[in-house]
């Protein structure tokens, strides 16, 4: 008997995974990806004890990874007039002791490759050059066509196309996404001695921002958050002239080892930070969102990735709850899972979107008086990085040796 065929739109950080999970439950996934090759573009993130545990569940995946651990979270102020450690928490060590899984910095591109091959040893085909631009809607099917004018038919479409998804535009129309008058640049750094410790370190100052951890035992990822005119997404390495006149501009005076990374900063992108409409569903007929194209988030809590595989835990369960053996559903048990998809997710993510917005707005403050009063907020533990906080979101989505997928 043929397998039930799963078309998964984009192959980014979401789609490899979710096309692991699927084949492990005896669907057949495929997976289409617009751009031409793996991207070569972007910088780093933070894979999250949620995010993690999901990622332990695919056998052999985890040991593979490359990254640098992440134990502690220090933050400082560098504002002339209120300068020193803000804080300095160890919950991440803490959570890694009492579960097996902490935070791992990761170089985006690296991180990227392991996905996909790890799902290519497993037999599923990536295909590139593919950028979906049509969905058609059968009894029992759906038939997608792409920019280069093929097509292909499967039971159900899931789509995992990332912030400017196509997917998300041809179930739901365009949405055009608004600027937060943020803007980051960001580098890969050769780490220097003063921060060779496993940790996420936060610096802030008068209207900006910087954050940073590491990304293997030698480079560290760092990004600036400012308040300026509108950069687009573009996630391309600034040409070496916008470089240089970073490396050698004010925040490469910024005390604590900040300054030294800006100063040896390669690589170095510049980009907004935008907001997208909340979405009251996901889903429509046998087509489904995931991770960033159903819910896009600002970077500020290093959420993206972990709340697409808690997406994908989550849909992957209820699949295996209602259709254990695989079987080619209908439409009206598509539209009973993806509801129930829905209804556990949007409101966690929703919650999480708002965080991170008010995270930035946290971070990036104007007027001595107004970071003293932020400065004294992140002191106490009702800052944005208290236990209470780390611990609530690190929870999910299931308890350590009770989840409801097994490979």
């Amino acid at each position: 008997m043929a397998k039930t065929k799963v078309i998964i739109a984009g192959a980014g950080i979401a789609g490899p995974v979710l096309a692991m999970f699927l084949k492990a439950k005896g669907y057949e996934p495929v997976v289409y990806e617009k751009s031409a090759q793996p991207t070569s573009h972007g910088l780093s993130l933070a894979l999250q004890t949620n995010g993690m545990r999901v990622l332990s569940l695919i056998p052999g995946l985890l040991e593979q990874v490359v990254g640098g651990r992440i134990v502690e979270l220090v933050q400082y102020s560098v504002l002339l007039e209120d300068m020193g450690e803000l804080s300095r928490i160890d919950v991440p060590g803490q959570v890694e002791a009492a579960t097996g899984f902490g935070m791992k910095g990761v170089q985006r591109t690296v991180f990227h490759r392991t996905l996909l091959d790890h799902a290519k040893s497993l037999g599923i085909p990536i295909v590139f050059s593919h950028q979906l631009v049509a969905i058609k809607e059968e009894h029992d099917s759906v038939t997608v066509t792409f920019a280069n004018g093929k097509r292909d038919t499967a039971s159900f479409v899931v789509g995992c196309d990332g912030l400017h998804s196509n997917t998300r535009e041809c179930l739901f129309d365009k949405q055009e996404p608004s600027f937060t008058g943020l803007v980051q640049t960001g580098g890969l750094s050769e780490t220097p001695e003063e921060l060779r410790a496993p940790r996420i370190v936060n610096w802030y100052d008068n209207g900006a921002h910087i954050i940073a951890y590491p990304v293997n035992d030698h480079l560290t990822s760092w990004a600036i958050t400012t308040q300026e005119v509108e950069s687009q997404e573009t996630w391309r390495a600034m040409d070496e002239d916008a470089q240089q006149k970073i490396r050698d501009g004010p925040f490469s005076q910024w005390p604590y080892g900040a300054g030294k990374l800006v100063k040896s900063g390669t690589n170095i992108i510049k980009y907004g930070l935008y907001d997208r409409p909340e979405l009251e569903s996901w889903h429509k007929g046998r087509t489904v969102l995931l991770g960033d194209a159903a819910h896009p988030t600002s970077p500020h809590l290093g959420q993206g990735a972990n709340q697409a595989f808690e997406d994908i835990y989550h849909l992957v369960r209820l699949l295996v709850k209602y259709n254990p053996e695989a079987g080619e559903p209908s439409t009206e048990l598509l539209s009973k899972i993806f509801t129930e998809y829905e209804s556990t997710r949007i409101s966690r993510t929703s919650t999480l979107v708002k965080r991170a917005r008010e995270q930035g707005e946290i971070r990036v403050v104007n007027g001595v008086e107004e970071c003293k009063k932020r400065n004294d907020q992140l002191r106490t533990t009702q800052g944005p990085f208290s236990e209470e906080i780390y611990r609530e979101i690190m929870q999910n989505p299931f308890e350590v040796g009770h989840s409801e997928v097994s490979i």
